[in-house]
């Protein structure tokens, strides 16, 4: 398909529908954007007006069939009426991941995962910059791929964080290096099976050649056994097979056999981050970036906002902001970050998770939750009778509620294990508003 003179429709306003909208008009496509939205939406019809990108609101009207393609929002279901309409008249569907790469001249990186996506990416952007000044990390990690393309060059590589909904529409999308973290139930609120969503992740794989890399967790079976078929050359990290490219042994992480960083000297916590450092380090390894300079970014890099992050000390309890963990498996990660007592904040909109599978992990590490949000009764069923359980109102009302149960020395950890949108614009807002209501509340304390 030519990149140009096309009729392209964006499906939903949101920031990486503007970006694909932004960077199509500038590259001489006629560009029309539908977002049925009825409230709200000033700043995008502003900046839609200030680009001369023709728009509608509210609706979704037969303009949108007039394309040549679509542009998909994430946050639209591939099985939304109004894409099963788009598709029977065989127009095209396409993520924002999708067309961006169309115009990339830089080698891909792509990460996708389960859980710990954000974090490798951020980590591999850094080790890229190390040698390429001009490199980014663009995509689910919260900037538009869009945004950025124009400037690639071809001397250059890039990370691009991916989700299964950006994934589910590519058509050429061909990353050099494509990462697979893991793969565990997720987003079965929007998948029909678990089986529907490893497929969306897989498709990460449909373009790469035998000159290509896959890179994948050794330690994890299933996925091995998943893309064993796959043409890409295959590289591992394990926290337990020493035939791995990067592993652990000794306290020490391994880079293709070559000792690189005592894992003391890791400000990051958790074995799950361990395998993010070496899941990067890998990539960063094919793209030419020297070993000195992976190791200096592992022993410096703090972490990301909203995953494990410290947020403050009231009368010696520790406060973490994990809102990041959206997933069953994110909390699991959590728990075994830490070896205090810890007062659990849990809950937010169902994705449709087994609460069940973690309640010996729940006995040995967890000495109360507080369950907030839609999903706060089914949590409180299935962890009836394992830990003390009490009911919040809202976020302020659980970390008032943790902090009446702590003790010094405990640890109060918001991990939701659930998605923000019940309650809050996204998980951002919601790791916000928790480290508020934390600054507030040490405030009252201080100055009882």
């Amino acid at each position: 398909m030519a990149v140009k003179n096309n009729n392209v429709v964006i499906l939903g306003a949101a920031r990486s529908g503007l970006s694909a909208a932004s960077l199509l008009k500038k590259t001489g496509n006629s560009v029309f954007v539908s977002d049925n939205a009825v409230k709200g939406k000033i700043k995008e019809k502003n900046y839609l007006t200030k680009m001369g990108i023709p728009f509608e609101f509210g609706r979704h009207s037969e303009r949108v069939f007039q394309a040549d393609f679509v542009v998909l929002s994430p946050g639209i279901p591939s099985t939304s009426e109004i894409v099963k309409s788009i598709t029977a008249r065989n127009i095209p569907v396409y993520s924002e991941i999708e067309v961006a790469s169309w115009f990339c001249r830089s080698k891909i990186i792509a990460v996708t995962g389960s859980n710990g996506k954000t974090t490798t990416t951020t980590i591999l952007g850094k080790m890229l910059k190390s040698r390429y000044h001009d490199s980014f990390v663009a995509g689910n990690i919260g900037f538009p791929f869009s945004d950025f393309v124009l400037d690639s060059t071809e001397k250059n590589w890039v990370g691009v964080e991916v989700s299964s909904f950006q994934l589910e529409t590519i058509d050429r999308f061909h990353p050099s290096v494509a990462i697979i973290l893991n793969l565990s139930p997720n987003h079965l609120d929007w998948y029909n099976s678990f089986e529907e969503y490893a497929s969306a992740k897989l498709k990460i794989l449909n373009n790469l050649s035998p000159d290509d890399h896959v890179i994948i967790d050794g330690d994890d079976d299933e996925l091995n056994k998943r893309i064993l078929a796959s043409p890409p050359r295959k590289f591992k990290f394990s926290l337990k097979s020493k035939r791995a490219e990067a592993y652990l042994f000794d306290d020490h992480i391994y880079l293709f056999n070559e000792q690189l960083i005592n894992i003391h000297d890791v400000q990051l916590l958790g074995p799950h981050n361990y395998k993010n450092l070496m899941a990067a380090g890998i990539a960063a390894k094919i793209a030419g970036v020297a070993t000195s300079d992976i190791a200096s970014v592992m022993r410096s890099f703090k972490g990301v906002t909203h995953r494990l992050e410290f947020v403050n000390k009231i009368k010696n309890v520790g406060f973490i902001n994990d809102s990041k963990a959206t997933t069953l498996e994110s909390l699991e990660a959590a728990l075994n970050s830490f070896s205090q007592p810890v007062i659990l904040i849990a809950g937010g909109k169902d994705k449709g998770a087994d609460f069940d599978r973690i309640r010996s992990l729940l006995e040995e590490s967890v000495k109360a939750a507080i369950l907030i949000g839609a999903a706060r009764d089914r949590i409180a069923a299935s962890w009836s009778g394992i830990i003390p359980i009490a009911m919040a109102h809202d976020l302020q009302d659980a970390v008032i509620k943790a902090m009446q149960n702590a003790v010094q020395g405990d640890i109060v950890l918001l991990s939701p294990a659930c998605s923000s949108f019940d309650m809050f614009k996204d998980f951002e807002d919601r790791g916000n508003k928790f480290k508020k209501i934390v600054t507030q509340l040490k405030k009252q304390y201080e100055n009882q």
